[in-house]
């Protein structure tokens, strides 16, 4: 196993085995993209007779560029038309969370199309912008009694600790000085019950329960238990009547413990949500209409894929039938064999022959099967130019590795061996800025197992076992491993419900093992 042919290539056996673990590699991804494909069976909601859900956040800036925070963006009157005339289809409500940037015409487009809307002030720190916001939402309500049926002045102030309940209570009573409508607040329910001397202010308690964020995230199984539970604890607390003015579960992004984000999870909590809110005749908005790809600064990937239709307008799923996570079309065949053909001329041209060529045939089909989840996982983690080159890099990282592996069973060359070893300190000090970044801002941070999953695996099988690659000492590479091991430990003692810091700390483990020197290289 450990010895060389004339033409410098490693023993037949090897490669054999090599085959065979490429090959375990594209089954596993198979029955994995197999399990994602399978329709998953629902709960059916009891549905209003209209058919109609009763009221949706909407936010207009799904579209290229479109950011609440940029102060000069304005939503054009034709595109809330357009969006309400969508919604209109399957709610008879929509919440705005502020009147700025042409959210004014939300109303008037609303009324047009007998829909009703919660209004919404927003309240920040600064007061000048609070007083003209509050007095433009005032003056709106009063022009459209019938169609506004109710004002939201604050949404999640005293969690983002911007006012005090004395400051808040002040722009809640002016607005109900000021108009006939009724008037709430809207905060987490913690905060509520921190602060249920507001109660007295407002004409309806609106609470928001997101049993994703929570301090003790829970499973999408138990959220509809967690959000009854809350609603139990919250009616004996209240007096006035309580109103969900957020509820959902996200269908992309970071797993927290054991909540997982994905369109079925999604669906499950809307649907289980949806049947209990009929059984208890909750008045309730979901979160959210549009997927919003602006939040992904302020929360991650999770952010942005909190809607019930996507980007493109389109509904992620309905309220009857089973539901599949994925629907994957040829492509799921077309990469790996594209792949598979790539390597296989490009082995041939290195000189490859017989079990080497089909070990690299092999490799090409895991290699560009994993290209294909890997810029899927681009596409929804990278929010900026810095993340695309870093993110990317690590990707990157792994199609050299591929390329690099015939050409160092072909000749381990000096430029050979180094780019191998520079590839694998690239990506060790990769996996120490990952469980930084983890350990420093966890909250709103990936995993990214999808980018370093391919390199791990094919490093260390092809390093400890072909005989080619024994490990040199190093004393930097055992160092910065080891470190990210034990970093790796801590990250998963921080999410010890998650399955997906276990797989992180797996793969760091392999990078750790290809690290550590085991040997000297052999000769030709």
């Amino acid at each position: 196993m450990q010895t060389t042919d004339p033409a410098g290539q490693s023993s037949s056996r090897f490669h054999l085995y090599y085959t065979l673990f490429n090959l375990a590699i594209l089954a596993a991804i198979g029955a994995w993209l197999w399990h994602l494909n399978t329709p998953v069976p629902l709960a059916e909601p009891t549905m209003p007779a209209s058919g109609k859900l009763q009221c949706v956040s909407y936010a207009p800036y799904y579209g290229k560029d479109q950011t609440p925070f940029k102060e000069d963006t304005v939503i054009s009157p034709t595109q809330i038309d357009q969006d309400l005339a969508v919604l209109a289809e399957r709610f008879d409500c929509v919440r705005i969370y502020s009147v700025d940037q042409g959210l004014s015409h939300v109303p008037k487009a609303a009324e047009k199309l007998g829909m009703k809307v919660l209004l919404g002030a927003w309240i920040g720190g600064k007061s000048s912008k609070n007083d003209r916001e509050l007095d433009m939402a005032i003056k709106i309500a009063n022009d459209y009694p019938q169609t506004v049926k109710g004002l939201i002045v604050g949404n999640e102030v005293l969690l983002r600790r911007e006012l005090t309940p004395a400051a808040m209570r002040m722009y809640i009573e002016r607005a109900q000085a000021g108009t006939e409508v009724p008037v709430t607040y809207a905060d987490v329910w913690e905060f509520w019950i921190k602060n249920k001397e507001l109660e007295s202010a407002v004409d309806y308690v609106t609470v928001h329960i997101l049993p994703y964020w929570e301090d003790h995230p829970v499973s999408a199984e138990l959220g509809v238990q967690h959000t009854h539970d809350v609603m139990f604890r919250l009616s004996s607390i209240f007096t006035k009547p309580l109103f969900i003015g957020e509820t959902g579960w996200p269908s992309v992004g970071r797993q927290r413990q054991e909540s997982t984000p994905s369109l079925v999870n999604e669906a499950r909590y809307l649907r289980e949500f949806l049947q209990l809110a009929h059984e208890k005749q909750w008045n309730y908005n979901l979160i959210e209409a549009i997927d919003q790809p602006w939040k992904r600064d302020l929360e991650g990937a999770v952010g942005g894929y909190w809607g019930l239709y996507g980007t493109d307008l389109q509904p992620k799923f309905g309220f009857t039938g089973s539901l599949q996570e994925r629907i994957d079309d040829w492509r799921v065949l077309l990469w790996p064999l594209s792949g598979a053909l790539l390597w296989l001329v490009y082995g041939w041209r290195l000189g490859l022959r017989r079990w080497s060529l089909l070990s690299a045939t092999t490799l090409g089909a895991v290699t560009a099967g994993f290209a294909m989840l890997q810029i899927e996982y681009l596409l929804v983690a990278s929010r900026n130019v810095v993340e695309w080159v870093a993110l990317g890099s690590i990707a990157v990282a792994g199609w050299f590795t591929a390329l690099l592996i015939p050409r160092i069973v072909i000749g381990r060359t000096t430029a050979n061996l180094f780019s191998h070893q520079l590839v694998l300190i690239f990506l060790l000090n990769a996996v120490l800025v990952c469980n930084y970044l983890q350990l420093s801002d966890g909250r709103y941070r990936d995993f990214p197992l999808a980018l370093y999953l391919l390199p791990a695996l094919q490093l260390f099988f092809f390093t400890k076992f072909s005989g080619l690659l024994p490990r040199p000492s190093s004393r930097y590479e055992s160092i910065v491993a080891v470190i990210g091991l034990l970093s790796a430990m801590v990250c998963v003692v921080l999410e010890i419900g998650s399955q997906v810091s276990f797989y992180w700390l797996g793969i760091v483990t392999l990078f750790t093992l290809t690290a550590l020197p085991v040997g000297r290289y052999t000769k030709a």
